[in-house]
């Protein structure tokens, strides 16, 4: 008599089964749950909240009669305005230089980069001193050469936004300028090649050649670095701290100084969401460039 030997009795339920059972792992909503979860800690409980803290309309009918806040949101605009693009601009051109082939070029791009691989704080820090009037470095500097009255730069508005956009600009000048000289360096050589046939050198060159093939990069940098600068706190606060007079806050520097300084913090947070159209319309912006990039490199 043959055994035939038995089938092993299948345990493993369908995926029908055990969806009536209630939980599957390979259900889409199992791996979205973690970012709705973070989404809701970070992004829309602190948003909500501070919406919340600012309901009091009364608050900003306080904010739009005070001249604090209208020079906060100027020098605001001129950090975007001025700060941003001359950055950028400085950043095109010098990934040019730093694109040529030279041994001491390469040497020199690690000491270009220090003052913003340097904490911002130390790097703020040290342009508030060289600015200080009785003893900076630069007054030091313009006396001993025969300047008997250098310049108030932290007492006077005009020196000290000045000051303040220049360590801005400064700062940030060696991370845009990667970022660009990433992207020229991945233009093929042909294209020079054909261009040098063409004719196409020097500033027709950067023009006509270079620039085009940036201009996706350049864009969304720009996008990018105006937002950032929005809720930049830093360079105000440690190069002016908002002297002379509160003249030099940014809305980010004088959201916090009423917030902790004078202690109404309804009103600082305030003074945050008023500039959350402006970041709500960059950010639309960024992402419809990045859907186009995504579209051509598709």
């Amino acid at each position: 008599m043959l055994l035939v030997p038995r089938r092993r009795q299948d345990t493993t339920s369908p995926p029908v089964e055990n969806a009536r059972r209630g939980f599957r792992i390979d259900a889409p909503w199992v791996f979205v749950l973690p970012y709705l979860l973070g989404a809701a800690f970070l992004i829309a409980y602190p948003l909500g909240y501070g919406f919340w803290i600012a309901r009091d309309p009364l608050n900003y009918l306080q904010l739009f009669n005070d001249p604090t806040y209208w020079g906060a949101a100027v020098n605001t605009l001129l950090f975007l305005g001025v700060g941003v693009n001359v950055t950028l601009v400085l950043a095109l051109l010098l990934s040019g230089f730093f694109a040529i082939r030279r041994w001491w070029i390469k040497a020199l791009l690690p000491v270009f980069i220090l003052p913003w691989a340097i904490p911002s704080v130390s790097a703020y820090l040290s342009v508030h001193w060289m600015l200080n009037s009785e003893n900076g470095m630069i007054n030091t500097i313009l006396r001993g050469i025969g300047f008997t009255s250098p310049p108030e730069w932290l007492n006077t508005y005009s020196w000290a936004i000045t000051g303040a956009i220049v360590a801005f600009i400064w700062q940030w000048l060696p991370f845009w300028t990667l970022i660009l000289l990433a992207a020229r360096m991945a233009i093929p050589p042909s294209v020079y090649e054909a261009a040098d046939i063409d004719g196409a050198t020097g500033i027709r060159r950067l023009a006509y050649v270079t620039f085009p093939l940036l201009r996706g990069t350049y864009l969304t940098s720009t996008l990018l670095a105006a937002i950032w600068t929005l809720s930049d706190y830093n360079a105000v606060n440690f190069v002016t701290g908002g002297a002379p007079g509160d003249t030099t806050h940014v809305l980010a520097t004088l959201g916090v100084d009423y917030a902790f300084e004078i202690g109404f913090v309804e009103l600082g947070v305030s003074v945050g969401l008023t500039a959350l159209p402006l970041v709500v319309i960059l950010i639309v912006l960024l992402v419809s460039r990045l859907k186009k990039e995504a579209g051509g490199a598709a």
